[in-house]
């Protein structure tokens, strides 16, 4: 008797697409098997009568989603007729095309295996996977391409795991079709240029601005007489698109099927578009394909096109990507700024999009890695985090070398900012449960320890470090550096005043001092490009923001490929204690370590902050 196999891939489009692969990879191992496919309603289209599975079985995932979802009365029964059927189907494996990412999706899961009753259950384990059988270990999200993953999962069935296009339905039958111009023998006098302004339903801060969307369709009308389609769902862009337009596009906006759609991505000469299930499909289909990335992973989630030509546009800022990295969810929907989907100009994509209409294919842009190759050779890690082994005058040296060197030839502002962190125990607990920041920390080029609490929680775990390096301490230090070298300063944020008090004292200070000027304003994101140009144009090598962590340094991040300074670093209450607007412990206190005693009598408010402090104490003690 033939294998009976069950695939889960209870995700949407996209995900699906990103599938493809794999399945056409295990029906060629496995010609005679019978494979059955668990799928989402809402992406079934897209193999249903693609060759690769035998059956397609369709739940809706979102009764499944979460515990008080799950024990609705209706969705329970759906849950229990699912798990009927799964039984019946008696397969010999179960194969899990997910990451088990919670631990509640991965008793979802456990669930699912245990009601097909498969001998083999087979997936990725990140240590979640308790209930596999088989498994492959889990590198997270952007670790591999996610099609390689289900590639290299399938392989423990003996498929073949080498890259191969992805295989999607595609309608070419005239029936029904009207004047939909996707056949791929339609001939076509002008480039014919795709595009699809949304994101699917998932996030919405994926989509890239209709405006700008629009400026690109109309010079690629202008310069080669395109010919615009606009594709995608009612709830997509596509009329604000429109709406923005010089020229008039084919609108098909809601009105193909999945295959009728692939048919349409077929036949274009290119395809543009955000992240999304749109653009996994023309990838699949054969377009060349442009996509725009912002907050997520293009390392997980780039177009798939081993075999044909694509290019990721993205600005990349440091904070990018910050949804589904590592093994977190991170940030879903983005932060509220959105600055990594504004910062990608009309001109940018145009560029690309040349390319790729010229038959150029340069490949995507790797995101930052989780934890890249330190500045500062010294780096140890305290509960995940870097922190880097540095001294004052070694810093000043990093600094001296990062301002005498010149930008790269070719490169655009801000190529090489260096972004240092004062990271501290607080900083280290915030990020625990803000994966943003934990993203922006372990991305800086230098975490100099500010904290007597990182000098001992470094001696406890046997990496001590040479001395404490603050923020608070270095804004001095720097500007006395400065003076005689002649870099030029930049203060931002803090309450109104005090920077310019700050600065006063340490022109004072320090004759010769440039601080070249001051600026008090916001990190609030309707600020930050006043604010950008305003840093800019005043020729500053360095950039000091005192917003307070972590608002500070998810300021730097987000803005960092932008800025033309050489560093920037967050301060938080620096300019506060150069101004003499609160005041430091004495220095006894300091060097007992007390000084968070001290703050805590001059600004009783901050005990809510505190309680950080022990947490860290005891997260130190049970790492160890």
């Amino acid at each position: 008797m033939a294998d009976r196999y069950l695939i889960v891939q209870l995700a949407d489009i996209g995900d699906l697409v990103l599938s493809t692969p794999a399945l056409a990879a295990l029906r060629e191992a496995h010609p005679d098997a019978h494979l059955t496919l668990l799928a989402t309603d809402h992406s079934a289209p897209v193999v249903e009568g693609a060759g690769l599975v035998n059956d397609i079985i369709t739940f809706d995932k979102h009764a499944f989603d979460s515990p008080k979802t799950l024990l609705r009365p209706h969705n329970l029964r759906k849950a229990l007729a699912l798990a009927w059927q799964l039984r019946r189907g008696k397969y010999d494996a179960t194969l899990f095309f997910h990451h088990f990412t919670t631990r509640f999706g991965a008793l979802k899961f456990a669930l699912l295996a245990w009601s097909a009753g498969s001998r083999r259950r087979i997936g990725l384990d990140n240590g979640n996977g308790w209930f596999l059988t088989e498994r492959l270990p889990d590198g997270g999200f952007g670790a591999k391409h996610q099609a390689q993953y289900w590639l290299d999962l399938v392989g423990l069935l003996g498929a073949d795991t080498s890259p191969r296009p992805a295989v999607v339905k595609i309608d070419t039958d005239d029936a029904g079709r009207g004047d939909l111009p996707g056949r791929p023998s339609m001939p076509h006098a002008h480039p014919r240029i795709v595009i699809h302004a949304g994101s699917g339903g998932y996030s919405l801060a994926r989509r890239w601005d209709p405006e700008k969307f629009a400026a690109v369709a109309d010079a690629l009308h202008e310069e080669c007489g395109a010919e615009i389609v606009l594709v995608g769902s009612a709830d997509d862009d596509s009329a604000a698109v429109k709406a923005a337009m010089k020229t008039t596009p084919l609108d098909l906006t809601g009105q193909t099927t999945l295959p009728q759609l692939a048919a349409t991505l077929q036949s274009a000469d290119l395809f543009i578009g955000a992240d999304s299930g749109v653009m996994h499909l023309a990838a699949a289909a054969g377009a060349p394909a442009l996509a725009i990335f912002g907050p997520s992973n293009p390392d997980a989630w780039g177009p798939w096109t081993p075999s044909g030509k694509s290019i990721i546009v993205r600005s990349a800022p440091e904070c990018s990507p910050c949804s589904y990295v590592g093994h977190r969810l991170g940030l879903r929907h983005g932060c509220p700024a959105r600055t990594c989907m504004r910062m990608v100009t009309p001109d940018d994509v145009l560029a690309a999009a040349r390319k790729l209409l010229n038959g150029d294919n340069v490949g995507a842009q790797r995101a930052a890695p989780l934890q890249p190759a330190p500045i500062f050779p010294e780096r140890i890690h305290i509960l995940g985090l870097p922190v880097d082994a540095i001294t004052y005058a070694q810093w000043l040296d990093l600094i001296e070398q990062w301002i005498d060197s010149p930008l790269p030839e070719g490169e655009g502002p801000g190529v090489r900012v260096r972004h240092v962190c004062t990271i501290n125990p607080e900083f280290m607990m915030i990020a625990r449960q803000d994966v943003n920041f934990y993203h922006i920390l372990t991305r800086a080029d230098l975490c100099v320890p500010d904290g007597v609490g990182l000098l001992w929680a470094a001696r406890h775990l046997g990496s001590p470090l040479p001395e404490r390096v603050t923020g608070s301490d270095g804004v001095p230090i720097i500007a006395e550096r400065a003076a005689q070298k002649g870099w030029r300063l930049f203060f931002l944020g803090a309450a109104p005043g005090v920077a310019e008090k700050a600065a006063a004292v340490l022109r004072s200070r320090y004759p010769g001092v440039q601080i070249v000027a001051t600026y008090s304003g916001s990190p609030a994101p309707k600020e930050e490009d006043m604010i950008v140009e305003m840093v800019n144009a005043a020729g500053a090598h360095i950039l000091f923001v005192a917003y307070g962590a972590p608002e500070q340094d998810k300021w730097i991040a987000r803005n960092l490929p932008r800025l033309r300074v050489k560093m920037a670093m967050g301060v938080g209450g620096a300019f506060d204690f150069i101004a003499g607007v609160v005041p430091r412990a004495p220095l006894w206190m300091q060097r007992m370590g007390l000084e968070w005693l001290f703050r805590l009598y001059w600004q009783p408010w901050r005990i809510r902050r505190m309680v950080r402090l022990p947490r860290f104490v005891i997260a130190v003690v049970l790492k160890r």
